[in-house]
């Protein structure tokens, strides 16, 4: 009976924590550009609406996805052509968007609040959802979670497996020497920046149709600012990404389990809880003191750094191509 808890719960956490997989993912390849996309937690809760409600109103869900994609790319589109046409700053402009989005998502959302609607069906995979254990965990779920475990292996593919990732690499760490290897830093960094941001409306539609049906009000507030985090504590690497968001929702399983273990602590210190920990947690990633500690021998350093990673050295820069 312990056993099948346990399976129930990691299943639950692997379903649960798609929409953050997907975003942190988006944000990696984003930030890999060099380019920052701090508008994540006001564009996933303007996707989530909009996904919500174009399935709502066509109850197609295929349109509401692509509807929910098409927000994030043009919100991460003004964040693009801001830094890259206008220069202006990317952490100022994202902020404005941050709030921005938040109040569209508030307007437009109203008469979409709490309406009941169609969510992402669950579909198992044939024979491998047999396999003991991990075919329960894995492959007896729906097609946004399988969606989800696709782009990781993808994305750690595309990076570091190929040509094309290893220009997205080059016009992240050194704009000005993969510009004169050819390469059309801004336009790449535009596309990588569209491409991200369309991750992270799909994260916002799958929240508001798998993970917590409907629409409400800032029903997604604060998993933006969770998806930056988690891109810095894995490291700018999108496993290692992957595997912050599914310790942050094995955090939130923990924390609705430890309210029936102790009932006189309020509810809202286990909601809150997992939030604080993943702060906690980038915190000691960033610390000095934590670095010059694992600098005393050369192995532990190269072991440090290859756990904690380093941001792209062109990040939140802009480029003049001439």
């Amino acid at each position: 009976m312990e056993t099948n808890l346990i399976i129930l719960t990691l299943a639950s956490v692997i379903a649960d924590s798609s929409p953050l997989v997907f975003a942190v993912i988006g944000e990696t390849l984003s930030e890999k550009a060099g380019v920052t996309n701090l508008s994540l937690d006001g564009s996933i809760l303007l996707s989530a609406m909009v996904g919500f409600a174009v399935a709502f109103m066509t109850d197609n869900l295929f349109l509401a996805f692509f509807a929910a994609m098409l927000v994030g790319a043009l919100i991460a589109a003004l964040i693009a052509f801001s830094s890259i046409v206008l220069k202006l700053d990317q952490i100022a402009v994202g902020f404005v968007l941050t709030l921005l989005c938040t109040d569209l998502s508030t307007f437009f959302g109203n008469p979409f609040v709490r309406k009941p609607g169609p969510a992402v069906p669950h579909m198992s995979i044939p024979i491998l959802s047999d396999i003991p254990i991990i075919g329960k965990i894995f492959f007896d779920q729906n097609v946004v979670v399988y969606l989800s475990l696709a782009a990781i292996a993808v994305a750690w593919w595309w990076i570091y497996k190929t040509q094309l990732g290893l220009k997205l690499q080059g016009i992240g760490e050194r704009p000005a020497a993969a510009f004169a290897r050819g390469t059309n830093v801004n336009l790449q960094r535009f596309i990588y920046t569209l491409v991200g941001g369309a991750l992270v409306g799909f994260a916002g539609a799958s929240y508001s149709l798998f993970v917590k049906l409907g629409w409400s009000y800032h029903m997604t507030s604060g998993l933006g600012w969770i998806a930056l985090s988690i891109v810095i504590f894995g490291g700018w690497h999108p496993i290692r990404g992957a595997i912050g968001a599914y310790i942050f929702g094995g955090l939130q399983s923990v924390g609705s389990f430890a309210q029936g273990w102790f009932p006189d602590i309020p509810t809202q210190v286990f909601q809150t809880a997992p939030f604080a920990l993943m702060i906690i947690a980038l915190l000691l990633v960033s610390n000095d003191a934590i670095d010059r500690f694992f600098s005393g021998s050369p192995v532990s350093r190269k072991i440090w750094q290859s756990l904690r990673g380093t941001p792209p050295g062109a990040l939140s820069t802009t480029f003049a191509q001439e």
